[in-house]
């Protein structure tokens, strides 16, 4: 079959094609969906194979199928990676990936902006399984990151825009520190997508997604994502990642030695996703491929939107405070302005007068924009993250971390932007009536 991979055709061209096969049996011009928990073995002899890795041909769902491979495909192409592999949920996706590069005594450094349901997972789920987690702020000076990093530490992880406080990460710099103690950095950006930015060009060397988001845009599917880049050096560590220099086949070979670069992603789809089964189902895959074909239409308009309720925001005389890097005086202008120049993604969080109160009764108030826990739908979303999110930490923790107890977090949908701010304006008067 004929693939559609040209790493010369722009964004929007690949987003459509690539990673597909242009023909299919029956003649199907889009990816067909491949409801099949296992495959069919041609002999005795060829089954065997595809066990001991000497056949590329599935053996059963949980660790590969055809609709998935494509939605893979096409997003190691968009976001400049050599592999991907599907999960779940976007949990799935950061579980996934920490678990193919630490054990129980291993220690993870992460940013402390991070968002409250990864941390949540970090200090339940991942400790309980013998993971340590330090948290650095992300403008903390390097002596400060060096003194977080030890022998046992096994990566840095970070997003691109955490949210809901939208403070954009350097990741050029994070990546630096990173390299400098030979760890890969793991970058989450969910947020950003790869039409806004790709992170393996700035220095990352593992990008995951929840692709529940605004790659598939709709709002109606769960789903993860793992890339990984080509530049980090796995066979330069065997101390760091044993797991990738002990022999896995009775040949003796190892994942470095018969992968090279692509030991790390083979290691995660073929031991990690395979042994805990976190696979996204063939539907699934292919609602994703459906939103990925418009990401770059719909991110333009998010983009434009939010600017404009920025824009409008900041005139507002209940509103206390703004974060977004379009917001006027905004401390992380410069960086995104650097790493985001189509824009830093359409989440907006803000402050209202009145505090708690005033926010409960502005929730109550909407009527376009849905109240709920969800970001990157095409349809405008807002929930209180004090009393839901970040519900868990005490008063004191909220405010450290800037969750006030009128912050509103804002997902920009597509709607006709004057409909998004005629309901924001209307709730926040009867906020403040």
């Amino acid at each position: 079959m004929t693939r559609n991979d040209d790493a010369t055709r722009g964004f929007e061209t690949r987003q459509i094609h690539s990673g597909a096969d242009a023909t299919h049996e029956q003649g199907s011009r889009i990816t067909p969906i491949h409801q099949t928990a296992g495959y069919l073995f041609d002999s005795f002899d060829e089954g065997s194979d595809r066990f001991q890795g000497r056949s590329a041909r599935l053996v059963y769902s949980r660790a590969g199928n055809p609709t998935n491979q494509v939605a893979e495909r096409r997003l190691a192409d968009l976001e400049g990676g050599i592999d991907a592999i599907l999960t779940g949920s976007g949990q799935a996706a950061i579980f996934s990936a920490l678990l193919g590069l630490a054990g129980a005594g291993d220690t993870i450094v992460a940013t402390s902006s991070l968002y409250e349901g990864t941390k949540q997972l970090f200090r339940n789920s991942l400790t309980r399984q013998g993971l340590t987690f330090r948290f650095v702020p992300q403008d903390a000076d390097d002596a400060t990151w060096d003194a977080a990093i030890d022998d046992r530490t096994k990566a840095i992880y970070t997003e691109t825009i955490p949210n809901p406080k939208i403070d954009v990460v350097d990741i050029p710099r994070i990546a630096g520190i990173a390299h400098r103690h030979g760890l890969p950095l793991v970058v989450d950006s969910t947020v950003s997508t790869p039409f806004l930015q790709r992170p393996l060009e700035h220095g990352a060397d593992v990008v995951v997604h929840s692709t529940s988001k605004w790659l598939s845009g709709h709002g109606a599917v769960l789903g993860g994502a793992i890339i990984a880049g080509s530049a980090f050096d796995w066979s330069a560590h065997p101390e760091r990642y044993p797991h990738l220099h002990a022999p896995f086949r009775a040949s003796g070979e190892t994942y470095v030695e018969k992968f090279g670069a692509r030991a790390y992603p083979t290691f995660l789809r073929s031991v990690v996703v395979n042994d805990y089964g976190p696979t996204l189902s063939a539907q699934s895959a292919w609602l994703l491929l459906l939103g990925l074909e418009t990401l770059s239409l719909r991110m333009e308009r998010h983009i434009a939107n939010t600017e404009a309720i920025v824009r409008w925001l900041a005139e507002q005389p209940n509103v206390r405070s703004i974060d977004h890097p379009s917001a006027p005086g905004n401390r992380y202008a410069e960086v995104a302005a650097r790493l985001l120049p189509r824009g830093a993604g359409s989440v907006v969080s803000f402050d209202l007068a009145g505090g708690y109160e005033s926010a409960r009764r502005f929730i109550d108030s909407l009527e376009l924009v849905s109240p709920m826990t969800h970001i990157g739908d095409v349809r405008s979303l807002a929930i209180h993250t004090g009393s839901t999110i970040h519900g868990r930490l005490t008063e004191e923790e909220r405010l450290s971390i800037g969750i006030t107890p009128g912050l509103i977090r804002l997902s920009v949908g597509l709607e006709t932007v004057d409909d998004i701010i005629a309901d924001l304006d209307r709730a926040i008067r009867v906020a403040h009536a």
